[in-house]
């Protein structure tokens, strides 16, 4: 990589980071593109472009990324119902492939040979971000220096920016934060400190965005979400873009305790790690979709959609969200959803989504056939009769040959 002049990082204004300005312009003797993502992390980015100045860094990309990322990559997940697992609802996973768009745009933009990233050797996102980088740009150089460099410590890096007077908030990196945490508008993460003990329980002061459930309200919280097209367009009737919406719901669900995760998951590297997820606006979502999709979808096009799902998660959690087999899932997903639209109502209180109401025009509910009282004639149960000893036929034949099931 001895021809680089030009890298464009990833760049959070955190210690980390910061440190890979300086190692960068050292080591390879090059200048360094800065590009800060605004993903709703509920930090303020601005200060970064300050901290990039003081280093010499005279191309800075800041950017409000918010809509982008949850109308186009967070929505079309929640139309496949997505959880990797079984319980993780891919916050962090979501995140990456639309940085790693933006860091090969970038690259174009501004003639830079390479991109930079400071995620480490041991886990998921350095495979997202160089997958989607490669995907993208096949001839980009990917420099990661957690790969390279002997810093291999919080206290080394420290060190190395007291050294090299690297603007570092030395107040807060004094104090060793217990976890390493990542946040963006579908959640905030949470992994190291205590939480390398699976036994362990973390601790209450830990969660940022929720409250407990035992803190939360006494009386429950009720919302209508409409639907068009498997999105959630408005609430409780006010109509409000991809991320006001996930921004609100936030907000709501945290306020009363909804959310929390606390996982052991095995990693794409081959590990496997715990970590503790916020993710109040996307549980709702979650619960609230499969409603609006039991009237809508079609009996067999509803468990195809479930088949499909833990491999299209399992391309999201290991960063293939740019590839050919992803969009071939996501084709089939997006036309599922065609007719799911109406509105969902649910019931939020102490940790707990609770649906209570689901309505649509193209609902294929029919409660003249589903009645327990006189259907007039709509369904003639006569006919299960017939449907059951058909289905039975290859059971009866085959315990008619002596093949017993035991």
């Amino acid at each position: 990589m001895s021809d680089i002049k030009k890298v464009v990082l990833a760049y959070s204004g955190g210690l980390d980071t910061s440190v890979i300005v300086k190692w960068l312009q050292e080591s390879y003797q090059c200048e360094v593109v800065t590009f800060t993502a605004d993903l709703g992390q509920g930090e303020e980015v601005e200060p970064a472009r300050a901290k990039a100045k003081a280093m010499g860094i005279k191309e800075i990309y800041i950017e409000d990324l918010r809509e982008e990322f949850v109308r186009d990559f967070v929505f079309p997940m929640f139309r496949a119902n997505t959880i990797y697992e079984g319980e993780y609802l891919l916050g962090t996973s979501i995140a990456r492939p639309l940085i790693a768009k933006r860091l090969v745009e970038i690259a174009e933009e501004t003639g830079a040979d390479a991109i930079s990233h400071g995620a480490t050797g041991k886990g998921n996102d350095q495979v997202r971000f160089e997958l989607g980088a490669y995907a993208l740009t096949p001839g980009i150089q990917v420099i990661a220096p957690w790969r390279e460099w002997d810093l291999t410590s919080r206290e080394t890096l420290m060190a190395y920016a007291e050294k090299h007077q690297i603007p570092v908030d030395f107040s807060k990196a004094g104090k060793k934060s217990p976890y390493s945490m990542d946040a963006n508008l579908l959640h905030i993460s949470y992994e190291g400190g205590i939480l390398e003990d699976p036994w362990a329980e973390a601790e209450e002061d830990m969660w940022r965005w929720s409250v407990s459930p035992e803190a939360a309200p006494d009386q429950p919280t009720y919302i209508e979400l409409t639907y068009e097209k498997g999105d959630i367009v408005a609430i409780d009737g006010e109509p409000l873009a991809a991320h006001a919406v996930l921004e609100k719901l936030n907000k709501l669900g945290g306020a009363n305790g909804i959310g929390r995760l606390d996982i052991v998951e095995n990693r794409y590297v081959g590990m496997k790690s715990r970590g503790a997820y916020e993710t109040p606006g996307g549980t709702i979502m979650m619960r609230a979709h499969r409603a609006i999709e039991s009237i809508t979808l079609d009996r067999e096009v509803a468990h195809l959609k479930d088949s499909i799902m833990p491999k299209y998660a399992e391309l999201i959690y290991n960063g293939y969200w740019w590839s050919p087999e992803r969009k071939m899932l996501q084709t089939m997903i997006d036309e599922s959803q065609e007719v799911v639209n109406g509105v969902v109502r649910v019931k939020l209180y102490k940790g707990n989504v609770t649906v209570v109401g689901r309505k649509s025009d193209q609902t294929l509910f029919d409660d003249k056939i589903a009645t327990f009282e006189d259907d007039a004639g709509a369904y003639d149960q006569k006919d299960a009769a017939g449907f059951i000893k058909l289905n039975a036929l290859r059971l009866r034949i085959a315990a008619n040959k002596g093949r017993k099931l035991k």
